[in-house]
């Protein structure tokens, strides 16, 4: 089982991790805007691939694997809730 300080620390670890999700977004954002603004502005020739597009996928690849480890993973949370299961299931065996 899972002691108060356990819980809140688990939370704390939590919240940095969708805190530096936020702030990685919103820097992507940024630098995203401001390359896509100086290919527009310089390049004259808008035919073909526009360069950005290769920087903007790759970070933003990563910037959805920070997503998911930020919103949608919680390894000890999800040991916690399979211990809880397993427990559950003991009980009812009569173990």
């Amino acid at each position: 089982m899972e002691t108060s300080q356990q819980k809140d620390e688990r939370l704390w670890r939590i919240a940095r991790h969708r805190a530096g999700f936020k702030s990685h977004l919103i820097t992507y954002l940024v630098i995203n805007a401001f390359l896509w603004a100086l290919w527009f502005i310089t390049d004259n020739n808008k035919n073909g691939t526009p360069w950005p597009i290769w920087p903007s996928l790759g970070w933003g690849i990563g910037l959805a694997f920070a997503y998911f480890n930020a919103y949608h993973r919680d390894p000890f949370g999800d040991a916690v809730n399979e211990y809880e299961k397993l427990k559950q299931e003991q009980e009812r065996r009569g173990y």
